[in-house]
């Protein structure tokens, strides 16, 4: 295997608000991208959880639960990384928007708790605040992977072009986002924001949405999309659940950052950027 290329598989998949059939449902998504020879797949943000405050406690798990086993069974059973998109996680009380990251052995490799909390009131549009009841995490995420390094992190994260930044000088050459925005900031926003963090960086971006229910009291904007360090949208899916396959050419990160040397120029005598 040319360990510059690698596959990926998004899958964006309907969410309800039975926790066990969505579970099910992912890990059913999941073999099924397994059987295309995928090396990684990804799930969308609270796959096992209807995105809204009252649900996010109830649902939420401890480190090892339910939802957790499945997962690292999971990957284990089909042999892939399993980004498992995120999931409310309990500990100590609190209540975080978590994705965690398990290894073709099952073995959990890293987790990352959403920094930015999702808190906004758009006039005319959508009103939705996080903080009511969901901690923020504190880390910027990357993982190892026989690929390269890849950071991590969930939906309103990646507004933060400083956390993305971070990420790449931490060596990341593909960033991967479960979220889910919503039918205001999607269409406005979502393509943009991928786009623009690719161009930045120069790495891959991915981002894995839950599909689309017209009639959920959250209504996600689907639109999973693979972006390649040009800028270019090389896979999108439409509204409806959808598993998009994507081989990921990291020579083209390095091609690209010969020909337009942005990270070689940063002004570091100037200017830094660094994690507390």
């Amino acid at each position: 295997m040319d360990n510059k290329k690698f596959k990926i598989a998004l899958i964006q998949m309907p969410v309800s608000q039975d926790k066990e059939a969505n579970v099910e449902l992912a890990c059913l998504k999941v073999s099924e991208a397994a059987k295309m020879s995928v090396d990684m797949v990804v799930l969308p943000e609270m796959f096992n959880c209807p995105y809204s405050n009252k649900y996010f406690s109830p649902y939420a798990e401890p480190k090892g639960g339910d939802t957790w086993q499945a997962m690292s069974n999971c990957a284990s059973k089909n042999e892939v990384f399993l980004v498992a998109g995120s999931m409310p996680e309990l500990d100590e009380g609190r209540v975080f928007n978590t994705s965690f990251v398990f290894d073709p052995l099952g073995a959990q490799i890293a987790r990352h708790r959403k920094v930015h909390l999702f808190d906004i009131d758009v006039v005319g549009g959508q009103r939705f605040f996080e903080s009511e009841t969901l901690s923020p995490g504190n880390e910027v995420t990357v993982f190892e992977s026989p690929f390269g390094l890849i950071g991590l992190c969930v939906c309103f994260d990646l507004r933060f072009p400083e956390l993305a930044r971070l990420m790449t000088l931490k060596g990341a050459q593909v960033i991967v986002v479960p979220g889910a925005f919503n039918m205001t900031t999607g269409p406005a926003h979502w393509e943009i924001m991928f786009r623009q963090r690719a161009v930045d960086n120069q790495v891959f971006t991915i981002g894995v949405a839950p599909a689309r229910d017209e009639n959920g009291e959250y209504v996600s904007y689907g639109n999973s999309i693979v972006c390649s360090p040009w800028g270019e949208v090389l896979h999108r899916a439409g509204a409806d659940e959808a598993v998009l396959i994507a081989e990921i050419d990291l020579s083209l990160n390095d091609s690209i950052r010969s020909q337009l040397p942005l990270l070689s120029a940063l002004r570091n005598d100037l200017y830094t950027l660094i994690e507390k």
